[in-house]
Parts: structure tokens; C-alpha cells; sequence
């Protein structure tokens, strides 16, 4: 066998070798080719190439033969997918203008897998392909327990463009939650870096003037007396748990059933009508649309059932169309 040269194409210009690798050499398995590009194996025009290294149109890529070496890292089939799973993936389409898909992700759904995770929103992704045969990819995440708007696209120039909108921080994203107790200010800014730290805790990230950057501005809808507030936060940075951190370790009330970062006092005892999961949802997603000049999408996600309950426990309107950081 020898090895193949596969010249980078105009429509992949700037995307990640990495994320190239799995359209352009489908059968080449994602834990062979992460292998073969740490050994340095796979060259971009004769160079030893990284996973995030960005392709420009025209340059050559160098793949070894992995013929004989790829059954080993080959990943299992993907789970088929039935009639009820089909009907479940388009459900929960909000918009879908055959560049651009939203989402309206359901709470205890991961956004890819990985990890142990079994079953993930990425998984249904085929029954959306297109008739050119692209396959919907996710922009971003959400937490397993967050629902609400989750983006995607289907070619490789409108990942690519909104991609380098979210990096630039060009969407605008604006979540609402149920936080216990309630803050103090009814708005303001917290700035407070976060990193992930090293031993047993490693899954729950930590205030860090030395970690990465976080920002996030909130807002306080209404408020059940000090006990529990409607809030809207508006992360200007994209850091994992950011939210989350933010208000537990910086405004002193953690989200509504987030017993990660709150424990056991992030519920209200005694209180009937409150659903069991975190109060946590991306309701809304403004950004300018990949392929279509002058044209911007805003999304909004309505509240699920279980939550529109524990808005209506507290007295909160579920149905709020006020944007409090319009200005």
C-alpha cells in the first residue's frame, strides 16, 4: 500500500485538519488518525502537521496506508435508529433552512458523545442529512442537564463561518434560570476566571485568577423574596460549567437543582411543583447567518414542560419576551 495525497479543496479552506480528516478520509477511524498525526504520520505539504492546524485551499495532505491498521480502532456501528427516534430528532427542530439547524435540546441529553455516554443528540444526526449527503454538526454544546437552543450546520464553509462567530464572540446567547437564593444586585457583570483542576474533582471547574477568562452579565426577571429569583444571564465567554460557577461561587446562589456546584442547598425544601433537574436553559441565540448577507437569526426556545412547572411554582412568567440586555 501506499501512501495517498489528497489535495485540500476550496470548500474546506480553514477548517481543522482534525475535523478534515473524518469528511475527507471517512474510512479512516478518529482514534487511528489521532495516532498517525501525534507519530507526526500525517504531513501537510511534507510537514509534520497538529490536529488544530488550519487547512488553506490547495495544500497537499499526506495519509499513510491504513488499510491493514484500521479495523483495530474502528468504532462500533451506530446505533440504528427507529421510527420513534426519527420522530424525536425532528420534534425538537426549531428552524432548519437547509444551511442553518436550531435545536430545542431536552435536559439529560449529552450534545456528542464520549466519555461513557451511550446516546447523544449527534447520534440522529444522519436522518438530517441533505440530498447532497451532509450531515449536520454541531457549532457548540450544551451541558447533558442544560436544554434549550443548540445550533448546527450542514456544509463545511457555514460551520466553519459560524464557528469563527462564536470564537469572536459574535452570538449572543442569553440563558434563564431559577437560582436559590436570590442575588443580591438586580444586575450586573461577573468576571471571574475558571479552570478545571487536577485530582479527584476534576469534573467540577473552580474560580482561578490564574485560569481562563469568564465573563458573564445577569439579570434578575423577578424575584420570590429572598428565597428564589428568575434570572437571565448572558455568558460573554464560552467557558464549560461557566454559568454555573459564576453563580454559585461569585453571587452565593447556586442554580435551582445544580447539587454539583450548590449541594443540598440548592433546592427549596418543602417546596411542591419544583422540577428534579437543573434549573438551567438556553432560551435564546442571536447571530448573523452564515451564507446569507444582511440576515440574522434569532432564536427563541419555549421552557419545557417540567420547567414552565417550576416557574408557575414560584409565580414567575414562563412566557417573558423582554430582552434585559438590549441595551
Amino acid at each position: 500500500m501506499e501512501a495517498r495525497i489528497v489535495t485540500v479543496a476550496q470548500a474546506d479552506d480553514g477548517q481543522r485538519l482534525d475535523r478534515w480528516l473524518k469528511k475527507a478520509v471517512p474510512e479512516l477511524p478518529y482514534a487511528l488518525a489521532q495516532k498517525l498525526i501525534r507519530k507526526g504520520a500525517i504531513k501537510i505539504d511534507g510537514k509534520k502537521a497538529r490536529g488544530e492546524a488550519k487547512l488553506s485551499a490547495g495544500q497537499e495532505v499526506r495519509i499513510p496506508p491504513v488499510e491493514d491498521r484500521a479495523e483495530e480502532h474502528r468504532k462500533p456501528q451506530p446505533k440504528k435508529l427507529s421510527p420513534q427516534d426519527v420522530e424525536f430528532i425532528r420534534s425538537i427542530v426549531l428552524y432548519d433552512d437547509g444551511d442553518v439547524i436550531a435545536f430545542n435540546k431536552p435536559a439529560g441529553l449529552a450534545s456528542q458523545g464520549g466519555g461513557g455516554v451511550e446516546w447523544h443528540i449527534d447520534a440522529y444526526f444522519p436522518v438530517l442529512a441533505d440530498a447532497q449527503d451532509q450531515i449536520p454538526r454541531l457549532i457548540h454544546r450544551l451541558d447533558r442537564d442544560t436544554s434549550g437552543i443548540l445550533l448546527c450546520a450542514r456544509s463545511a464553509e457555514a460551520v466553519r463561518r459560524l464557528g469563527k462567530a462564536f470564537k469572536d464572540r459574535r452570538a449572543k446567547k442569553i440563558y434563564w434560570a431559577l437560582t436559590v437564593p436570590a442575588p443580591v444586585p438586580n444586575d450586573g457583570t461577573v468576571r471571574a476566571s475558571i479552570s478545571k483542576p487536577a485530582g479527584p474533582h476534576k469534573d467540577r471547574m473552580v474560580i482561578d485568577d490564574k485560569g481562563q477568562t469568564a465573563v458573564t452579565d445577569f439579570a434578575v426577571r423577578e424575584r420570590a423574596g429572598k428565597r428564589a429569583a428568575f434570572v437571565a444571564f448572558r455568558p460573554l465567554t464560552g467557558r464549560t460549567h461557566q454559568i454555573r460557577v459564576h453563580a454559585a461561587d461569585v453571587l452565593e446562589c447556586p442554580i435551582m437543582g445544580d447539587e454539583k456546584y450548590g449541594g443540598a442547598e440548592a433546592w427549596l425544601g418543602g417546596m411542591d411543583g419544583i422540577a428534579r433537574r437543573l434549573h438551567l436553559h438556553a432560551r435564546r441565540l442571536t447571530i448573523a447567518h452564515p451564507l446569507k448577507d444582511g440576515k440574522t437569526l434569532d432564536f427563541v426556545a419555549p421552557l419545557p414542560p417540567e420547567l414552565i412547572e417550576s416557574w408557575n411554582a414560584l409565580g414567575f412568567d414562563p412566557n417573558d419576551r423582554a430582552d434585559p440586555f438590549a441595551a
